[in-house]
């Protein structure tokens, strides 16, 4: 039994045919079915049942396919650390949507100025996708606002963060200081995409208030939702991060959650069984150069805050 035959058995276990993962693998059909056969032989058990030519992982293949995913993981772990230091080292990054857009490029500038020799790649996606990507060791770290649901994966609250309502200058909302969950019962919102960490916050908000609220638009991107706001007389409840540049200049109007409900934090996020290596450390002692916004949410909507931790993002 090799990790060849492990990476074999867990493509069939996801993909549900030995035909898939063949493709998946550049492996012939006739490869595959012999490695899973001497996994079977080897273990004396049945990992399969071939029911009308398909494939039906047993609970002895189960048992096996969550250990096999942790032993290709740390083999992967142990291949990266014995490279040469003369070899590049690759360091893979998640970040949230609202994280993207707000932190990262400052984030990876200071990373870069300290582990220059590092390729850095990032992917930017909702907390859901984050998460998925971290459990299938397709990143190495994520930084996400949104709550993990994964027993397998750790999470380190890094940063302050608050959301707030957001409307336009020219928007009823825009007089007022306060609001009660009452006043959103009906209105037009621009909403972010369901997975999204921001959105499941406010979702249970409304729930939780038995607040009904007309989702007139839905975008991904936090551009998009500020020219919801600004254009089309929608509100928004997004991170006060995103629209710092706009309050200052007196174009959007925040009102925060008086209940602040609706506080959070930025986490990092890996595997319970990632090796902890210098880019992660680096990375978690970078993250705390941007512990809050500059904005706060009951402050001065002008005013920064005066600590000297302030966000830089």
């Amino acid at each position: 039994m090799t990790i060849r035959h492990l990476k074999i058995f867990i493509t069939v276990a996801e993909t549900g045919k030995m035909s898939l993962a063949a493709q998946k693998l550049y492996l012939t059909q006739p490869t595959i079915s012999q490695a899973i056969r001497e996994l079977e032989a080897h273990y004396d058990t049945r990992l399969f049942d071939r029911l009308s030519k398909r494939l039906y992982i047993t609970e002895q293949g189960r048992h096996l396919l969550q250990m096999a995913k942790t032993a290709v993981r740390s083999f992967e772990e142990l291949e990266m650390q014995m490279q040469s230091e003369t070899k590049t080292e690759h360091f893979r990054i998640g970040a949230t949507i609202t994280i993207g857009s707000c932190l990262l490029p400052s984030l990876l500038e200071d990373f870069h100025s300290r582990k220059p020799q590092t390729d850095t790649f990032s992917y930017i996606g909702n907390t859901q996708t984050i998460e998925d990507k971290l459990l299938h060791s397709e990143l190495d770290v994520g930084i996400v606002e949104g709550i993990i649901k994964s027993p397998d994966l750790i999470s380190i609250p890094m940063m302050e963060d608050y959301l707030v309502l957001a409307c336009s200058s020219t928007h009823p909302f825009a007089s007022l200081d306060t609001f009660s969950p009452s006043d959103l019962e009906g209105l037009d919102f621009v909403m972010r995409e369901k997975g999204s960490g921001t959105r499941a916050l406010f979702e249970n908000y409304l729930r939780d208030h038995h607040i009904h609220i007309h989702c007139r638009i839905e975008a991904p991107f936090p551009e998009a939702m500020k020219h919801a706001v600004l254009s089309n007389h929608c509100l928004a409840v997004i991170s006060v991060r995103l629209i710092e540049e706009e309050i200052k200049k007196g174009t959007i109007h925040m009102l925060r959650d008086p209940e602040n409900t609706w506080n959070r934090t930025f986490n990092l996020v890996y595997h319970k069984d990632k090796f902890i290596s210098d880019s992660i450390l680096l990375l978690k002692e970078l993250l705390g150069q941007y512990q809050k916004p500059a904005v706060l949410p009951g402050s001065n909507q002008n005013e920064a805050p005066s600590s000297p931790d302030a966000g830089q993002a």
